[in-house]
């Protein structure tokens, strides 16, 4: 019988934000975060107090979602940012800024993934990483459907051109692929 399980059993959050190395006082963002913020309240955690953590999606109503629970934990180095990804420089966030930011099923959603990934290159600082993980391009029960999803090799040629180097691939799970970047 097939187990359909999310949260940590899908993705381990706190391997991912391993694979950029996050430590105490870095600044990093998770671009398209999610109403449950999987990933922005591990990552909170881990930079500590003198950290920050940016929150980023389009849906007012997800980053609500987040202040909430970032208020009931007394998480105060978590920022909301709305933010259309596709749109080069929308996002609130000074380029060149961040140590790492986090692309964590968020390509599959998107039309303007090259867009998408220029954005989260113009946040990083050199030496900065982007780590990305998506779907793998296999059928399951579940997921978004193949033809929607987005192959490695697609992000690691437009990472390239954006001046992105391949670091690491490794595996998030049994659906999911990563890649991290340096810029």
């Amino acid at each position: 019988m097939l187990e359909i399980t999310g949260g940590n059993k899908l993705i381990d959050p706190v391997m991912v934000l391993q694979k950029a190395g996050l430590k105490e006082k870095m600044q990093v963002a998770d671009l398209g975060c999610g109403a449950v913020g999987h990933y922005v309240f591990p990552a909170a955690k881990m930079v500590g107090k003198e950290g920050k953590v940016f929150a980023v999606d389009i849906l007012k109503s997800v980053l609500e979602n987040i202040e909430k629970r970032a208020n009931l934990e007394n998480l105060s180095n978590i920022v909301t940012v709305w933010s259309d990804l596709e749109r080069y420089g929308a996002a609130k966030i000074a380029s060149n800024s961040l140590d790492a930011d986090f692309l964590l099923n968020t390509l599959f959603q998107t039309k303007d993934r090259a867009g998408v990934l220029k954005e989260a290159a113009r946040l990083l600082k050199v030496g900065g990483k982007l780590v990305v993980v998506d779907w793998l391009m296999t059928d399951a029960l579940f997921g978004p459907p193949v033809e929607g999803r987005v192959g490695h090799a697609f992000i690691e040629t437009e990472a390239d051109k954006l001046g992105l180097r391949l670091m690491n691939r490794f595996s998030a799970g049994k659906y999911h692929y990563g890649l991290v970047f340096e810029k």
